[in-house]
């Protein structure tokens, strides 16, 4: 079965080997050191810097959190079987707070909760290829 990254673009060498998640791809403002998570071009807060590929920390908390309990708007793709509810919410990152799926059960989810960066199924093409996403999921005692 092929594998693929739902955005190339949003991971650090858009590649997916199906063992430890690729990290995430964000920039660096050269100036005042804003950190932004998708990449972009130019700095949000200032005119006088350029922005540098920056790769985003694995590990993070939760900040904020909700249940995504109706289907999304185009272009979402709904699984097979259809859509199922999930948890969204904002990670922080050191430097950024990344919005996000996370890959928590509702028992466990919880603001501050530690978490790690890993990858989940979206869809299928019609091809057959499954696409991944990244999402974060509760980190456990003793990982690297």
């Amino acid at each position: 079965m092929t594998t693929r990254l739902v955005d190339e673009s949003l991971f650090e060498n858009g590649e997916f080997h199906g063992e430890d998640p690729p990290r995430l791809a964000g920039a660096r403002c050269s100036a005042c050191a804003t950190v932004v998570f998708p990449r972009q071009n130019s700095c949000p807060r200032c005119p006088e810097g350029t922005m540098a590929a920056h790769v985003l920390p694995a590990r993070g908390r939760v900040w904020s959190w909700t249940l995504q309990a109706f289907p999304p708007k185009p272009p979402y793709r709904p699984p097979s079987g259809g859509h199922r509810p999930y948890h969204v919410g904002y990670v922080d990152l050191g430097d950024v707070l990344v919005e996000a799926l996370l890959a928590v059960a509702r028992a466990e989810i919880r603001i501050g909760l530690p978490v790690r960066l890993t990858t989940v199924p979206a869809y299928r093409d019609e091809d057959g290829t499954e696409v991944v996403t990244f999402a974060f999921r509760p980190e456990r005692d003793g990982e690297r």
